[in-house]
């Protein structure tokens, strides 16, 4: 074994959610698959969904072959591996790995030879930091953000004077294995209407969620025709945007139907042609370069993206594989692109995952950038 790496998240939480799942177990298994051992920190206040939260980790863990390798705080009490022996791994690990800072229990964060934060909602902490409302970074050694544009020209995002490390997130590939190309007739995608956080207001701008990029495209299914479908999170008091989004042709299924299981959303995403990603107005806005890792699974299994502008383009190559838009005419020429050649659009996003996105590299890089950022202290 290369050593220890714990990573903090929150899975508990959102029992069904196994996409939301996914995003941690690409990082725990694509670790393992680098020869350390992983241990995964969650925490879930009591409250009516505390067993079901904890049967939905188990479960998650036990699928990804991880069945002792997690530790749930349930305040008071630990469900999986015993606190005791949670913390001595803690102490033991090259680096925790905090993500959005979710992981705030005193004992465990002063255990940690190496606190590293990460940043995987790009925009909304660094705005509510420079306008006083929250330090969701306080407390951690590193920094690391998926919103690769940050600090660079063209980005709105504040850096707030912190050594960002910037990388993109993994894949493991092993996982996602490349299915033979679709018709490209079916385009989908996985997603909430809103999501957790509000809309910031910052600098004279605001910047939005999903909800006020959607609606822009609410029309492209009628127009580019074919097959559009959104496994959607979204709320009854949001009746009149569903009714906009089926008026202009997508057809909308709830998530826990097609993807409430980590097999389940992995099937759903390999059986559909391609994925249409429309992204968070906060990424669209301030350019974070914000890549979605759902659309790493699609691309991993030969899955063409057709995926909205966030300033991604300028880090990696678009144009056959990864298609991006930014205006409801460029996503109608991106789809007839993809239907036109559907074959070489499928090899391209195979490729590109292998070239930019395979756990392996992209998680030997960002090991090797904590520790620089460790030798070198703020």
């Amino acid at each position: 074994m290369n050593g220890r790496i714990v990573i903090g998240g929150a899975i508990a939480q959102k029992p069904g959610c196994a996409g939301h799942a996914w995003q941690f177990l690409q990082y725990l298994l694509g670790f393992k698959r680098l020869g350390y051992e992983v241990l995964f920190l969650d925490r879930l206040m009591s409250d009516s969904n505390t067993e079901r939260g904890v049967r939905w980790l188990e479960s998650v863990m036990a699928r990804a072959g991880l069945k002792h390798q997690w530790s749930l705080d349930l305040g008071g009490r630990t469900a999986g591996l015993r606190r005791q022996a949670a913390l001595r791994f803690v102490a033991e690990a090259d680096v925790m790995i905090n993500v959005m800072g979710f992981i705030t229990d005193p004992e465990l964060l002063a255990a940690a030879r190496v606190r590293a934060f990460l940043d995987t909602d790009p925009g909304f902490g660094q705005m509510w930091h420079a306008l006083d409302l929250a330090n969701v970074f306080a407390g951690h050694d590193v920094h690391i953000t998926i919103g690769e544009q940050i600090g660079r020209p063209g980005c709105s995002v504040p850096d707030l004077g912190l050594r960002w490390v910037r990388t993109p997130q993994p894949v493991v590939l092993e996982c996602w294995p490349a299915l033979d190309a679709g018709h490209a007739t079916r385009f989908t995608s996985v997603a909430s209407w809103r999501g957790a956080y509000g809309p910031v207001d910052f600098d004279g701008r605001r910047y939005g969620l999903r909800v006020h990029e959607l609606r822009r495209f609410a029309a492209l299914p009628n127009i580019a025709g074919g097959e559009f479908e959104l496994a959607l999170d979204i709320a009854p008091a949001d009746f009149a945007d569903a009714a906009l989004l089926r008026t202009g042709g997508w057809r909308l299924v709830d998530p826990p139907g097609v993807a409430s299981t980590p097999g389940a959303y992995r099937r759903y995403i390999q059986c559909s042609d391609a994925e249409v990603m429309v992204a968070k107005e906060m990424y669209v806005q301030s350019a974070s370069g914000w890549v979605s890792e759902r659309s790493l699974c699609y691309l991993a299994s030969g899955r063409p993206v057709l995926a909205q502008e966030t300033g991604f383009s300028k880090l990696y190559p678009t144009g056959e594989g990864l298609v991006s838009f930014g205006t409801l005419d460029e996503a109608v020429a991106g789809v007839e692109s993809i239907r036109r050649r559907p074959a070489q659009h499928s090899t391209a996003a195979r490729e590109i995952a292998e070239a930019y996105f395979d756990s392996d590299v992209v998680l030997s890089r960002l090991l090797d950038g904590v520790g620089a950022a460790v030798s070198v202290p703020a």
